[in-house]
């Protein structure tokens, strides 16, 4: 029997497995090159059997980090309504070139992360409390600024919402 306190021992696969392993794990849901070269990792692969699995899984066309970021970013916004800082805090693990991110921040419609922005401080001030309207436009901004959004946004839609 296993103790339950010691971690379960980690399987090691040949790269034939590791690769159909990773084929599957691409297929089930985009994926970034360094999401795949963490779990080839965890199949026991080293460095250059992990490179060249890579290369295979990029030229059959299972990693695409292009189509990575525009899903990501598109899902990130239109799922949780984070904002464009946020989104590229998130990215940072990924490593993504930073013409991809571009490629997938053009997922964004302005008027879309206008709305989102507005949506997100309307929602907030109706739940405030506070005695001046300068104790909640700092509130208001430091809630907006946590979901992602830039500072000169959340400065135009909190004077636009909180009037003094």
């Amino acid at each position: 029997m296993f103790d339950r306190d010691q971690p379960k021992p980690k399987r090691t696969y040949d790269r034939k497995t590791a690769k159909l392993k990773a084929a599957d794990y691409c297929a089930y849901q985009e994926r970034s090159q360094q999401q795949v070269r963490d779990k080839l990792y965890d199949y026991g692969l080293h460095q250059d059997d992990v490179e060249e699995v890579l290369t295979e899984l990029i030229m059959e066309g299972f990693i695409n980090e292009e189509r990575f970021a525009k899903a990501f970013i598109g899902g990130k916004f239109r799922m949780k309504k984070w904002g464009k800082q946020k989104i590229l805090q998130s990215l940072r693990p990924h490593r993504l070139s930073e013409y991809c991110i571009r490629k997938g921040m053009e997922e964004i419609d302005p008027d879309d992360y206008w709305n989102a922005l507005r949506e997100h401080a309307q929602r907030k001030y109706a739940r405030l409390e506070g005695n001046s309207a300068y104790v909640i436009k700092g509130k208001l901004t430091q809630h907006l600024y946590n979901k992602g959004f830039e500072a000169d946004l959340i400065r135009d839609v909190v004077d636009e919402i909180v009037k003094d």
